[in-house]
């Protein structure tokens, strides 16, 4: 069955419209509130560290620290986990980049004008007007710069998703009704191929995020690639005594896919 990503400026009512779809189709619904809890899931730290990174534009130090760096894997193995069930609504986080290529996959993109959004959040959060602009404007400059630090790409290009939605012209009971059909048209399009692929994806981001997490592994560059029917892991360390520790969790892993590695010294 097919996946939907919803991406949303703030005040178009991208949440809305998701939250609908995935109830008229029975889907699962995977927001903030389920994707931070599986994180915490992952130990005490990453709950505090979720609370601090989740969303918001993070330093430069931060962007290269490990914590950041585990957070990331961490949230993008969670998306693709709940990607490989099929049948599920994912918003935010990426998931458009995440799904990229994936036949089954439809990835929607909700905005409106500005304006509009002003009167939308104001309306829905009981706020004047200039504080529902400025909490707008805040939150898409921290929600662009939070995806470019996960994926260096644009959060608002257009060419990155499948369908557009302007809610000022496209009623939010007319967008849903698009995008169930959209989803229709994708089941159509899912194959063993597809699926195959989306379960690759998702394993090598549990062995990234496997690794990136493991106390006492500290990576300046870490990749886990799909290269095939086995996965690359390549990266930078700076410590030989790593590389067996981190060959070892990847094995743990990865289970019976084939493993290649590409990891660099430096000093």
């Amino acid at each position: 069955m097919a996946i939907l990503t919803v991406s949303g400026e703030c005040g178009s009512r991208g949440r809305e419209i998701g939250r609908t779809v995935a109830r008229e189709l029975g889907y699962s619904f995977v927001n903030k509130e389920k994707i931070l809890d599986e994180v915490r899931g992952a130990g005490e730290k990453w709950e505090q560290w979720a609370k601090e990174y989740d969303g918001r534009c993070p330093t430069t130090w931060e962007r290269y620290d490990w914590s950041f760096q585990g957070f990331a894997a961490l949230i993008q193995s969670v998306i693709l986990k709940h990607a490989t069930k099929d049948r599920v609504v994912l918003m935010g986080r990426g998931g458009n980049f995440l799904l990229a290529g994936i036949a089954h996959a439809l990835r929607a993109r909700v905005t409106a004008p500005l304006e509009a959004r002003v009167v939308e959040l104001a309306k829905r959060e009981s706020l004047s007007d200039k504080a529902a602009r400025w909490l707008i404007e805040k939150t898409d400059h921290e929600r662009a710069c939070f995806i470019y630090s996960l994926y260096r790409a644009q959060w608002d290009d257009p060419q990155r998703y499948d369908l557009n939605l302007n809610t000022a012209q496209t009623s939010v009971e007319e967008s849903v009704k698009i995008l169930i059909e959209g989803l229709g048209a994708r089941d159509l399009a899912k194959s063993e191929a597809s699926q195959r692929d989306l379960e690759m994806r998702a394993l090598a981001a549990r062995v990234k995020a496997g690794i990136m997490t493991t106390p006492g592994v500290l990576l300046p560059t870490l990749d886990v690639e799909v290269d095939g029917r086995q996965l690359l892991v390549r990266g930078v360390i700076h410590n030989r005594a790593e590389i067996k520790r981190v060959e070892e969790i990847a094995r743990s892993l990865a289970a019976d896919v084939p493993l290649r590695f590409d990891l660099q010294f430096r000093l």
